[in-house]
């Protein structure tokens, strides 16, 4: 048996938790357009008969400029060390600016560089990303779209000959370790973030504060009573959009109940953040 854990880095938006979805062919972290979407340290688990690799999500890594956002790229850097391999994500469509050469910095020598989005990029903007992606010393270096799947085979099958013999981490029928709780929680901040759009406020969190099957409650934190009526919509139409697009990623049954709570400031305090768990 191979195993190891592969920790995958860069900055916002470049695709990071949509590879990792399609790496393990199943949703298991939220995806939008939005900076900052993964908020926590995700894990993905892929097991073949003869090989288990255990993938690291990480939130990007940005210029922070809160508490929340300090505290984000922690969680990230902090995976870096003491696995098996690292997979740094960059967009093709993006120009190689200062932030990807700073996550760069702290990779190890033997970090792979991922370039995605290919499938929206034209060859030339491949090739010149792929010339300017040498400059960041990594070992390999992997053009993959995410979205379509392009590439991702021929990554996958050199993270697996990278692996070293070792045990088995994760039952065969584990994909994540994601608690129940934190996934739902997770899927109503994603479906808010895909409604609401740009009128969302970025200073949204949630959280499940009832579980007792069917019936599920998630409360929706803002910083300000005028960010309350965005998340509400008119009528609560935006609450039900996200509920009915919630129930269906959830067992048949489930009853999701959405509460706004206004919470001053949550982003910038430290007791407010180890309440919601980052």
């Amino acid at each position: 048996m191979k195993s190891g854990f592969v920790t995958i880095v860069g900055r916002p938006n470049v695709g990071k938790s949509t590879l990792l979805n399609r790496i393990l062919g199943q949703k298991v972290s939220i995806v939008s357009d939005k900076p900052q979407t993964t908020r926590s340290e995700v894990r993905g688990v892929l097991t073949r008969p003869d090989v288990q690799l255990v993938f690291v999500d990480t939130p990007g890594i940005h210029k922070p400029r809160t508490l929340l956002g300090e505290r984000l790229n922690d969680t990230a850097t902090s995976t870096i060390a003491g696995v098996e391999a690292v997979c740094l994500v960059i967009d093709a469509t993006a120009p190689l600016g200062p932030g990807d050469k700073w996550v760069a910095a702290r990779c190890p020598s033997d970090a792979i560089v991922v370039v995605n989005k290919v499938d929206i990029a034209s060859p030339d903007q491949v090739f010149d990303q792929l010339a300017r992606a040498s400059e960041l010393d990594a070992s390999e270096y992997f053009p993959v779209s995410a979205a379509t799947g392009d590439g991702v085979d021929v990554l996958l099958a050199h993270l697996v000959e990278r692996m070293p013999e070792g045990p088995q981490y994760y039952p065969d029928d584990m994909v994540t370790d994601v608690p129940e709780a934190f996934w739902v929680a997770e899927l109503v901040r994603e479906q808010l973030l895909a409604v609401a759009r740009e009128e969302l406020p970025h200073s949204i969190a949630t959280r499940v504060t009832e579980w007792e099957w069917p019936r599920i409650r998630v409360e929706i934190l803002v910083e300000r009573d005028s960010q309350k009526g965005i998340v509400i919509g008119k009528k609560g139409s935006v609450l039900k959009e996200v509920g009915t697009r919630v129930r269906e990623q959830l067992p048949p049954g489930a009853f999701i109940e959405l509460f706004v709570k206004v919470d001053k400031d949550w982003q910038r305090r430290p007791k407010a953040l180890e309440r919601l768990g980052y």
